[in-house]
């Protein structure tokens, strides 16, 4: 089974504006809201492609009582901790040219009572052949040593460990040692660069990156998978080097395109397909997530067809 992790999940409305105005009245159309947080956002793909998941997290006030509902419509397995806190909401606006700018609340503060009910509930889950997908930012009460902590105590349960956060908490997990460092982590360009202290402002070249990957394989993580956005991405295990272009598609949203490939990828995994089969279609998964309205999975008809377009080159 496979159980997804949001710690600070939101309310998010969505939302389109012509160009966006500083300083001036901008008049918002097109205005949706959907649950938000990238443990729902994964649940959602694995639900799209035909696989189940749970969906784990906080939620508190009306707007918390809000989420869940939309986490239901979506057809999703939750088990949410009410908090005395209000889940957040989020602002995405789109402007015409395709241009994202986002406002995101910090949210609700997380009680030690509140923290250690749903450490309760993942160790529950957290049994041999189970993969946890810890994935977003912290709430405020919740120590950057959170994912650290709750991986060594699943590695030590024998589950699975997929971490896609960054900064210091993404930092802490990796230098925990063999015994939580996670199994799999999904940075981005960025976020692997800034972990090993590279200047980011200016061209690194591919096998620069590759080799910052295999670093981190050889610290006992069994998979780097590389997100570079529209250009692809690079996955690196033990077993090798694998180059993924990027597919050219309409784009309409860039909401939980990474997520939509995290969700790939787990699904994958659990149904055994070989690496490279989970890397197309993670790929694919991606670039239909870029190619779907809002913040919805795309279809596994569009994943399908995108299969057929994606390119995976094995280069080390």
């Amino acid at each position: 089974m496979i159980i997804t992790v949001t710690l600070n999940p939101a309310l998010d409305k969505s939302a389109r504006v012509n160009m966006v105005r500083p300083n001036a009245l901008n008049r918002l159309h097109d205005i949706t809201q959907d649950a938000g947080g990238k443990g729902i956002n994964v649940s959602a793909m694995i639900r799209s492609l035909g696989g189940e998941s749970i969906a784990l997290g906080f939620s508190g006030g009306s707007t918390g009582e809000e989420l869940q509902s939309l986490v239901a419509k979506k057809g999703l397995q939750y088990d949410f901790v009410h908090i005395a806190g209000v889940t957040r909401t989020n602002l995405k606006i789109m402007s015409d040219d395709r241009l994202l700018t986002e406002f995101n609340e910090p949210g609700p503060t997380i009680l030690s009572c509140e923290w250690h009910e749903l450490e309760q509930k993942l160790l529950g889950h957290g049994t041999r052949g189970n993969t946890i997908v810890l994935s977003g930012s912290l709430p405020l009460g919740l120590g950057k040593d959170t994912y650290k902590k709750i991986s060594v105590i699943l590695r030590k349960a024998g589950a699975a460990v997929f971490l896609d956060t960054d900064g210091e908490a993404l930092k802490q997990a990796i230098d925990s040692g063999p015994e939580g460092i996670p199994d799999y982590i999904k940075p981005n360009r960025y976020e692997l660069l800034r972990y090993f202290g590279v200047a980011s402002d200016g061209i690194v070249a591919e096998t620069k990156l590759v080799e910052l990957c295999h670093t981190l394989i050889g610290r006992g993580i069994k998979l780097v998978a590389l997100s570079l956005g529209r250009v692809g991405a690079i996955f690196v295990s033990k077993k090798g080097v694998w180059r993924s272009a990027g597919i050219s598609v309409p784009v309409r949203s860039t909401v939980g395109a990474g997520d939509s490939m995290t969700g790939a990828l787990v699904y994958g995994f659990e149904q055994g397909l070989g690496e490279e089969q989970c890397f197309a279609l993670a790929t694919a998964a991606s670039a239909g997530a870029s190619a779907t309205e809002g913040n919805n999975p795309p279809l596994r008809t569009l994943v399908d067809s995108l299969l057929t377009q994606t390119r995976i080159e094995k280069i080390g």
